[in-house]
């Protein structure tokens, strides 16, 4: 997991920050964890695999046609940098 650093929040901001924790009844970290992936990750997001296959929904693909939009699951070869 990775580690995020946050300098320069502004005393109003963390002291909102705190307040908006202890109303949820969660660490200030876990507020700012929250925080973040609510707005990078929202519920109501169009994941790809889904607006694809609303796509071919909608356009009326066969299976014959859907196999060309199967993912290649062969192992890719690594990058060499000789």
């Amino acid at each position: 997991m990775a580690i995020l650093t946050v300098r320069n929040v502004p005393d109003e901001v963390h002291r909102a920050l705190r307040v908006r924790a202890a109303y949820s009844g969660r660490s200030t970290e876990a507020e700012v964890r929250a925080i973040l992936r609510d707005a990078v990750m929202p519920e109501n997001r169009v994941k790809l695999g889904s607006l694809l296959a609303e796509i071919g929904k909608a356009i009326q693909l066969t299976d014959e046609e859907l196999v060309n939009f199967e993912r290649d699951r062969t192992p890719h070869k690594p990058v060499k940098f000789d």
